[in-house]
């Protein structure tokens, strides 16, 4: 959430890097602007009514030592009055405050200078592409296909159990699953990320922490009895660990890394791109999470690219990094990288992993903070990042690595697979 002191001092730059993420309602900074004018206004003559009234509190109270009870009477008869417009006030200031924060939740963080122009995935901005893409014969096979003829995963059996979009994982299929989970972990852990386990479901209020709420409900599966939400992304269990914290200078980065299933309803998708693995409802990921100094955050953001990128480069797989543009930015990020490997069998680009820098948005709805050296409290900068998620890693390195023998591991995998193919 962006802060109003902000807003207000930076209206024209705020109302510009919006133009960028083709945010519709710019009139909502003004109304946002008027609205903090107003409860400034209303605060300062509360602050003026207490003021008087505290006055005259302990001006009665000399009186009455002075035994002037006459005069204290007579200033104790106007305390009502006093009283009542600062019930009155304290109702119209939380009237406007609760209008405020409603307003401010629906603009979305401020894009990154570097963010380029645009309205859909087609303008995103290529950084870089690396690897090589493998020749596979006339006759290769897409990943669902290779599913079935090695027995690796039911999707209709899924149908049966669930619905469209949550498959059963088998055999290899499910051993080449876990594996890549555990390795994963391994290569977080080396990096310096501390391990966690989290809920599987999180309240309202974390959702509004991370700010999928009340931007997202509608892609998030709702347990309305209990009022709790499936994650969609560990990233907002591991990033409210830190709700409501202040942490220490010292203490940062704070680096956290985590293996859960992810539930998205992804509701109006349809068509032949998301066959197979290509989009779940259900799915694995491990997720890196860091909390940074502000002065540090962009590079902290490469970093973690960086390390997605390594992880794309040890497993074989061909790769491109994309800058996204305004329009296709998720709500709170203000700078997200694309990570997406080559399919070989379906000649396309599959997405694998975003790693976004919030700077404060998070960090201002989850009052995450920090002491900094002058004993003062400021707003960390929160970055998350897939690292990696799993269906469409397992449909490229199966499509990828097919040959007339079967399909090869990658040799990182090996140790972690204890096999060396799947034939």
């Amino acid at each position: 959430m962006l802060q109003v002191s902000y807003i207000r001092d930076n209206r024209e730059q705020v109302l510009e890097r919006l133009a960028v993420k083709n945010f519709k309602q710019p009139d909502l900074v003004d109304e946002i602007i008027q609205l903090d004018e107003r409860r400034r206004l209303t605060q300062t003559q509360m602050d003026s009514v207490s003021a008087q009234a505290n006055a005259a509190a302990r001006q009665i109270g000399e009186l009455m030592r002075a035994g002037k009870k006459e005069e204290a009477e007579s200033l104790k008869a106007n305390t009502g009055t006093w009283k009542g417009e600062i019930q009155t006030l304290s109702e119209q200031l939380a009237a406007i405050e609760d209008e405020l924060q409603q307003k401010l939740v629906l603009l979305p963080n401020l894009p990154h200078s570097s963010v380029p122009k645009g309205l859909t995935p087609e303008d995103n901005e290529v950084v870089l592409e690396n690897g090589i893409k493998p020749a596979l014969p006339e006759n290769a096979l897409p990943h669902w296909e290779l599913a079935a003829k090695y027995n690796l995963i039911d999707f209709e059996l899924g149908v049966k159990i669930t619905g469209a979009g949550f498959p059963v994982y088998k055999n290899k299929g499910a051993k080449l699953q876990r594996a890549l989970i555990n390795y994963f972990i391994d290569e977080g852990e080396k990096a310096g990320y501390s391990e966690v386990s989290v809920p599987l479901m999180v309240n309202e209020a974390s959702g509004f922490g991370t700010s999928q709420l009340p931007d997202k409900e509608g892609q998030m599966y709702f347990v309305g009895i209990d009022n709790l939400y499936l994650i969609p992304t560990a990233e907002v269990p591991i990033t409210n660990m830190y709700r409501d914290v202040i942490l220490k200078a010292a203490d940062l980065p704070v680096k956290n890394c985590g293996h859960t299933p992810c539930f998205r309803r992804e509701a109006g998708s349809y068509g032949a791109h998301v066959r197979g693995l290509n989009r779940l409802h259900q799915f694995d990921k491990v997720e890196i999470v860091q909390v940074t100094h502000p002065d540090k955050s962009y590079e902290t953001l490469e970093q973690m690219s960086q390390h997605v990128r390594g992880l794309l480069q040890k497993l074989g797989l061909p790769y491109r990094v994309l800058r996204l543009c305004g329009g296709d930015m998720g709500f709170g990020s203000a700078l997200t990288y694309d990570m997406e490997t080559w399919s070989a069998a379906q000649k396309r680009w599959l997405e694998v992993s975003s790693v976004s820098n919030f700077e404060s948005f998070q960090s201002n709805r989850l009052k995450l903070r920090f002491r900094n050296e002058e004993g003062k409290t400021q707003l960390a900068h929160t970055l998350n990042g897939s690292a990696l998620a799993l269906p469409r890693i397992v449909a490229t390195l199966l499509e990828n690595n097919q040959t007339e023998n079967g399909i090869k591991i990658p040799e990182v995998l090996v140790p972690y697979t204890r096999f060396e193919w799947i034939n």
